[in-house]
């Protein structure tokens, strides 16, 4: 098999980066991403092959390429390739401790894609391929299902004559002449085409390629008929969406985004999505609420498509030198994150800023809800780029990349919102924000115990010591801090937050979400009587307290670990909680 381009310095002109510094990037640009993106992936194949020997797989693979060399290139950008390769890769070097499935399937994976280039190349051949609890996925055409009384296994994959076959004793199924259409034992790869033909986006609906989900692999899943039907219809209004609200992103997305796996349905507000950057233009997606939510999925993944491509040509970072790296706040995570992964975070929600910016003012869509997301996002973006945007760890084009993003964000933060839609953001960032430091950050021990100490004795004011600056120490059991967000949500749309079954809700955060101030404060202080530990309680009671005790509220909302960790200590001195408004008073 020939590679090389793998060997050709890849070059982005300075106009491509400069679109990309500002969270775009067009079709052009997008090109130059995914020729880079060729060259290492052959770069990948090759180091394999040296590591392992790939024949007959590799010969095969060679005979396509001199028949069909697009199919093979087709073969070689598909997302999920990508995924193998460095599945594959970490696996043989041992830091990838899993052990299923074994490593000979992982590795004969290319006898597959060997075995889907030969027939997409009309070849005649016979090569053995791996099979997966009975399927045997053949990677851009589809998926075999045969009887099997092993987890793994060998299957033959044919073609002789024209009629392509795969075996196992016992057993065949007839791959179809047009690989894309049903048959017994055969569930073909979906490719949908969306949107008009001068606009129209090719897209891999994926649910059997094993290498789809990301960063682990998973065995095929066929969807029924129904569900795929909902997937197409779904995308097609969402594409309709992006090619209206968002052109420039659409026609980009043409050139790079390749495959989509389906997962199911997640809770009403809160969609799951995953790209990886070594399966350039794949996305896994879970069931949309709407095409609005999926149109915003698309582009959020998106975005971390390109900004993956970027670093595959140049860091944005200088290596870490500490052995313990800086954590960071990131508003759209329940865990702290470390700066490459804010980084991504706050190029994915910059592009999701720009949607909402975008379709709060399209037509039919000015709603308070879109409204509400434009404002929300904007504030989060900047306050993480506020954290980061001049750190001594960005390299000149990571500097350059941050600077303009940030000059961008705060240029949104100048436009104009509803009142309404505008204070409920402001109060959902807030809260975000002070859960997390409830979670995440630890006052000093010593200032702790000298604060209980005054507390117990009836000093006037807390000590001096609990103004020293806090520890980030990650809190696994951080979860749905964004839950006054989703809250609000349901309020938004038009329903009622009594009703939704929001995983994580306390019943005062309900209260406060549908504007019940008092009754939201009592409830948080019961529960702070009944849980004295539980961390996101005290963001609650600071919205509570905003109007009436605004010097208290400005306390609990910056320093949530303070007020937290003396109430657990007082209740751990004295085994009665202290009043919290009472106590955070006094700290403030």
């Amino acid at each position: 098999m020939r590679a090389e381009g793998a060997f050709l310095h890849h070059h982005l002109p300075s106009s491509g980066l400069e679109e990309l510094s500002c969270g775009e990037g067009g079709p052009g640009t997008v090109d130059l991403l995914l020729a880079a993106e060729r060259s290492r992936r052959l770069l990948l194949l090759r180091m394999l092959d040296d590591a392992t020997g790939l024949d007959p797989a590799w010969e095969l693979l060679s005979a396509a390429q001199r028949r069909a060399p697009d199919v093979v290139d087709d073969l070689l950008l598909y997302p999920q390739t990508g995924m193998w390769l460095v599945t594959a890769l970490r696996r043989l070097r041992g830091s990838d401790p899993q052990d299923d499935p074994p490593l000979w399937v992982v590795l004969g994976h290319i006898s597959s894609l060997a075995a889907a280039a030969a027939l997409r190349a009309e070849l005649d051949f016979t090569i053995e391929v791996p099979m997966r609890h009975g399927r045997v996925p053949l990677p851009t055409l589809g998926c075999a299902e045969l009887p099997a009384t092993e987890p793994w296994a060998m299957a033959t994959v044919g073609r002789e004559a024209g009629r392509a076959v795969v075996t196992t004793p016992g057993a065949t199924v007839t791959v179809p002449a047009t690989p894309d259409t049903p048959a017994p034992g055969w569930h073909p790869l979906r490719r949908l085409l969306l949107g008009p033909a001068t606009h129209r986006l090719s897209l891999a609906l994926d649910d059997v390629d094993p290498y789809r989900t990301y960063p682990r692999p998973t065995e095929p899943r066929p969807l029924s008929e129904e569900s795929a039907e909902a997937w197409r219809r779904m995308l097609e209004r969402a594409w309709t969406i992006l090619l209206d609200e968002q052109p420039r992103t659409a026609e980009a997305m043409r050139r790079g985004l390749l495959s989509l796996t389906p997962t199911p349905p997640q809770e009403r507000f809160r969609p799951r999505s995953v790209t990886a950057g070594d399966a350039f233009g794949g996305v896994e997606s879970s069931e949309a609420d709407d095409p609005v939510q999926l149109a915003v999925t698309l582009v959020h993944e998106f975005q971390h498509t390109k900004l993956g491509g970027l670093l595959h040509l140049t860091p944005l970072l200088t290596p870490e030198t500490s052995d313990s790296p800086e954590l960071w706040y990131a508003p759209w995570r329940d865990d702290p994150r470390p700066l490459d992964g804010l980084l991504q975070g706050i190029y994915a929600f910059v592009g999701i800023t720009r949607f909402w910016r975008t379709h709060r003012l399209a037509s039919g869509a000015s709603t308070p809800l879109a409204h509400f997301e434009f404002a929300l996002w904007r504030a989060q973006v900047t306050t993480a780029l506020r954290q980061v945007h001049r750190h001594e760890r960005l390299t000149p084009i990571g500097a350059q990349l941050l600077d303009r993003l940030y000059a961008l964000c705060t240029r949104w933060l100048d436009e104009p919102v509803p009142e309404t839609p505008l204070a409920l953001a402001r109060r959902c960032a807030a809260d975000h924000e002070t859960r997390w430091r409830a979670h995440h950050l630890r006052p000093p021990r010593q200032a702790v115990e000298e604060t209980t100490q005054a507390w117990l004795s009836g000093a006037p004011t807390p000590p001096h010591s609990l103004a020293a600056p806090s520890e980030v120490v990650s809190d696994e059991s951080a979860r749905w801090l964004n839950t006054l967000a989703v809250l609000t949500r349901h309020r938004l749309s038009g329903e009622d937050p009594e009703k939704a079954a929001v995983t994580g809700a306390l019943r005062a955060d309900v209260l406060l979400a549908t504007g019940e101030t008092e009754a939201a404060q009592e409830a948080y202080k019961t529960h702070l009587t009944t849980d004295p530990t539980h961390p996101t309680a005290w963001s609650g009671l600071s919205q509570t307290l905003t109007q009436t005790s605004p010097t208290t509220a400005h306390f609990l909302r910056h320093s949530p670990e303070q007020a937290r960790a003396v109430h657990a200590a007082i209740t751990a001195a004295t085994g009665t909680p202290p009043d919290p408004i009472a106590l955070a008073t006094w700290l403030a």
